[in-house]
């Protein structure tokens, strides 16, 4: 069979941060579907709308210019791009009337009869999907695939859970030739050296945050560390990556096998660097020193609130006291701290709000991105929510991080938006921060100065402009 997969177009409001930090990283879920199926001997292409920013007009065009008519088309979507999804598979359906049109990802998982009520869509994949989808490109019957959900007559069928898959390894390697490689790169201020390539090495997450959707059951499953210094080793060859960013939600949670992974890096005198996402309660020195000797310059913790309440309210599982030892030994080794933090969390005051951007200011971490709790379907914080008529809207659109989604009872969503503008201003307009980073910038190429000066003038001066 002939199968394209798709990753569709972003729609990012220029007044986000994320329309600055812009990381753009391939779609990992369709680039182990694709090579499930190559492995099964289906012929495979990809679109990836969102590096190469292709619009309704371009997408359209790139899908006449298709050497084949594709029998099946795959698209993946979050809540936050269904709705570009959704457009895109409408072009699909009028381009290619006769192809059978796939949706997977967190959103179709959790909304399968929303999706499928458009008359686009004739089949969803829920949670993981490289086998389901090999089983239904290669005709296996609808009623034996297990995850899958599709329409009958007026009504829909879902199909029971399929069982997550038990060992990464099982994947075929990334089949990275099918995508356009020169257009991916890391998050503004998160890298060292380019060309640059984001992996996951673990699906699951030993935290159990409101916030957060857990999508990949309850049981961390992980790629050995042989497998991901073969992927590496490919990369380099295929491609001359100098650079791998781990966006596991917590890299770290398998600290055995990343002892190895950093060991093999170092035994193998393999020319990289890297940065990863964590918890401050799943490192220890032990580990950050093996992160450090393995070429690891970055790591991310999301600490969110400095108020214990709320931590408590979003079930963070962690303590202020933690957080600052862990900076501690990470600035100690050599290893600069990204931290995150949340405005408009259940119980958020003005005071706590306060609080949370003064502590931010004490820590002064090397970078710092500032987000507005936004309640994806799914999460814990999102039923709350919405049992208690605490949701603005559910216009996917607007779930982005960057505008308020919760009128909550402690504090209005216009003094959360506004908040939010002002801790970026009081953050990075410190003197001491700017020569810090104009310092440490200069040891960078001249994309990472541009993109930083880009950051400054374009975003943050642009709050100043509305008066904020």
């Amino acid at each position: 069979m002939k199968v394209l997969l798709i990753n569709p177009p972003w729609t990012i409001d220029s007044k986000s941060v994320w329309s600055v930090i812009n990381p753009c990283y391939p779609s990992l879920g369709l680039l182990y579907i694709a090579g499930v199926l190559l492995k099964n001997g289906h012929d495979v292409t990809i679109i990836d709308a969102r590096a190469e920013q292709l619009t309704r007009e371009t997408l359209r065009a790139r899908l006449v210019a298709l050497k084949s008519i594709p029998d099946f088309i795959g698209l993946t979507a979050t809540t936050r791009i269904i709705n570009n999804a959704l457009e895109s598979a409408r072009i699909c359906r009028g381009v290619f009337p006769r192809a059978r049109i796939v949706f997977g990802g967190v959103h179709p998982t959790l909304m399968p009869e929303e999706v499928l009520s458009n008359d686009f869509v004739d089949f969803v994949i829920r949670d993981e999907g490289e086998f389901a989808m090999n089983e239904l490109v290669s005709g296996r019957p609808l009623n034996e695939i297990l995850g899958l959900s599709y329409k009958e007559g007026r009504g829909f069928i879902h199909n029971g859970r399929r069982p997550f898959l038990a060992n990464l390894d099982d994947l075929p390697l990334l089949p990275t030739y099918l995508l356009p490689m020169k257009r991916y790169h890391p998050a503004l201020g998160a890298y060292k050296r380019l060309p640059a390539f984001g992996l996951v090495a673990a699906r699951g997450c030993p935290g159990r945050c409101t916030y957060c959707y857990q999508n990949f059951g309850p049981r961390i499953r992980y790629h050995s560390a042989r497998r991901l210094v073969e992927q590496i080793r490919e990369l380099q060859k295929n491609h001359k990556i100098r650079e791998i960013s781990f966006y596991d939600d917590t890299f770290t949670a398998v600290r055995e096998n990343v002892r190895e992974f950093c060991r093999l890096i170092k035994a193998g005198n393999i020319n990289l660097t890297l940065s990863c996402f964590s918890r401050v309660d799943c490192v220890d020195q032990e580990i950050l020193q093996a992160l450090k000797d393995a070429g690891c310059h970055q790591i991310l913790f999301g600490v969110e609130s400095a108020d214990p309440q709320i931590l408590q309210n979003i079930k963070k599982r962690i303590n202020l006291e933690r957080v600052e030892e862990v900076m501690k030994m990470t600035k100690g080794v050599g290893i600069n701290c990204r931290l995150t933090f949340m405005f408009g969390n259940q119980g958020e005051t003005e005071e706590t709000m306060e609080k949370t951007l003064k502590y931010a200011i004490k820590l002064d971490p090397d970078v710092v991105v500032f987000n507005i709790t936004t309640p994806f379907p799914g999460t814990e914080v999102f039923k709350w929510a919405d049992e208690n008529g605490y949701l603005k809207t559910k216009d996917w659109s607007q779930y982005n991080f960057a505008q308020p989604i919760l009128e909550l009872p402690t504090v209005s969503s216009a003094k959360v938006e506004e908040f939010y503008k002002k801790a970026f201003r009081k953050f990075y307009f410190r003197p001491r921060y700017l020569l810090r980073r104009l310092y440490k910038i200069s040891a960078y190429d001249a994309n990472t100065l541009k993109a930083a000066l880009k950051f400054f003038f374009r975003w943050i001066l642009g709050f100043r402009e509305e008066g904020i």
